[in-house]
């Protein structure tokens, strides 16, 4: 079963917890879930510079973030997320030309809906400089509603620092 299914899977059967699929009876999936996770609050940093996060041609980490804000905001969780984009992945926030430039393409970014989605949703979502400067970006090259950081491995630090856990999809 391909990663992203079981996570979507996995954030299922925890919806399907309540105080009913506790009881005697089993729930009519026939997964009994023993230990019931249910979270008031949770601070998050995803990690986003593996490249070989992928499945097909869509990133882990937008598909699992997505997903966790659905749940958080389901559950009424008190949520913070940011995600930091770095080496290999910081070309995910590219605007269509820059994107286009990089990716030797003349279709734009088609990660853009699902960025600007999260920023919408509330997920901050962050560039490394390093990997900016290291590349020739500018500001200007970002799409909307991206932040820049002085460096994700520092930035990354501090939110852990911070009470954040770190996910590396």
């Amino acid at each position: 079963m391909r990663l992203v299914a079981r996570f979507a899977l996995a954030l299922s059967a925890l919806a399907a917890v309540s105080s009913s699929a506790l009881a005697a009876e089993p729930p009519a999936d026939g997964v009994r879930v023993d230990v019931p996770v249910m979270l008031k609050e949770a601070k998050v940093v995803y990690n986003m510079d593996h490249g070989s996060a992928m499945v097909g041609d869509q990133p882990v980490g937008l598909t699992y973030m997505a997903l966790m804000v659905k749940r958080f905001k389901e559950d009424h969780t008190q949520w913070r997320i940011a995600a930091v984009f770095h080496n290999s992945m910081a070309y995910l926030l590219l605007n269509d030309g820059a994107y286009n430039k990089v990716r030797k393409t003349s279709h734009g970014n088609p990660y853009k809906e699902q960025i600007a989605t999260l920023v919408a949703e509330g997920v901050e979502i962050e560039e490394c400089a390093v990997s900016m400067r290291n590349n020739g970006w500018t500001n200007a090259d970002l799409l909307p509603g991206v932040k820049v950081t002085t460096g994700a491995v520092g930035r990354i630090v501090q939110l852990v620092q911070e009470g954040y856990v770190q996910v590396e999809p």
